[in-house]
């Protein structure tokens, strides 16, 4: 059975957060300043470079969510459902 319990204590798991959400606004500000620096100079290499920096923030965002909220994190509740109470039609049982 699992744990509810998170592994690190809620202060560092908190600092992490936080730290990971202010490296997210950062990509996003830097990319908005690649992207602002192609329209200016006509380059299309810098618009990519700005995607790729904005992706690269939208998946560390993604990361960030489901490791915080994982089921893991949250109290344990029993459904009632067990895998004995299911019956296949391969295990000759019907």
């Amino acid at each position: 059975m699992f744990s509810a319990l998170p592994v690190l204590p809620s202060t560092a798991s908190t600092a992490i957060a936080l730290g990971m959400v202010a490296a997210v606004v950062t990509l996003i500000a830097w990319a908005l300043q690649l992207m602002q620096a192609a329209s200016d100079r006509r380059e299309f290499s810098l618009m990519l470079a700005g995607c790729m920096v904005c992706s690269a923030a939208v998946g560390l965002a993604t990361v960030m969510v489901l490791t915080f909220t994982s089921p893991s994190l949250l109290p344990a509740v029993d459904a009632g459902i067990s895998l004995d109470s299911i019956v296949l039609p391969w295990d000759g049982q019907l």
